[in-house]
């Protein structure tokens, strides 16, 4: 049951996950890999790795290094990132008419993501997609805390993880699964919305902002 209604404080902030949501990361995290793997004589199994994007950089080296040396390599695969994973990362299909829909709406767009946060902006520079604002080094419920900060009552994402922070937050969920999870996996998780990829979000918005309370 999605629950709309038009009475907000202000204009409508929606927020956006970053990693296959609005970039596809795939690519340049898989080469990322690589070369990390190579750097350290340490087997990181790249094409798995990136089947499971989305929860934080941690998360997934564990997998491949000891959990002693896990800060030592999260440094060192941000510091090599820019090099090499940034033009190697195209935008997702619609992200940027998801982003210029918010703003024709007169509303703000944010991102809120479990990337670093450089890191995240870089990406985002190097595509010309230009957000109100990019807050990163959150993942799933930690989410809300930037959410609420920013009045969001919108948060779209791929993962379950998304869903999470959104309802944590009091935010419609809006979901595409675009990204590890799919659409069963994001409605039983508790999306409000499903919608099969971003090019069906300036539609979807433009519905849900001429909805009225009595909806």
């Amino acid at each position: 049951m999605v629950h709309m209604t038009s009475t907000r404080p202000g204009p409508l902030t929606v927020g956006f996950d970053l990693d296959m949501t609005l970039i596809d990361s795939r690519p340049g995290i898989h080469a990322c890999y690589l070369a990390l793997a190579e750097r350290t004589g340490t087997f990181v199994d790249a094409d798995l790795a990136i089947t499971r994007l989305g929860p934080p950089l941690a998360d997934e080296l564990v997998h491949w290094f000891p959990a002693d040396r896990i800060a030592e390599m999260s440094d060192l695969y941000r510091e090599m990132y820019p090099a090499i994973a940034i033009t190697a990362t195209p935008a997702m299909t619609g992200a940027r008419e998801a982003i210029a829909a918010v703003r024709e709406s007169g509303g703000r767009a944010i991102v809120v993501t479990a990337k670093y946060e450089p890191n995240a902006k870089l990406h985002l520079a190097h595509l010309g997609i230009e957000p109100d604002a990019v807050i990163g080094n959150l993942w799933a419920e930690q989410k809300a805390v930037a959410l609420r900060e920013h009045g969001a009552s919108v948060y779209v994402g791929d993962h379950v993880g998304d869903v999470r922070g959104a309802r944590t937050a009091g935010a419609l969920s809006v979901a595409v699964p675009t990204g590890p999870c799919d659409a069963a996996e994001l409605r039983e998780a508790g999306a409000d919305v499903v919608l099969d990829d971003l090019t069906h979000f300036p539609a979807w918005l433009a519905a849900y902002s001429g909805v009225d309370a009595r909806a």
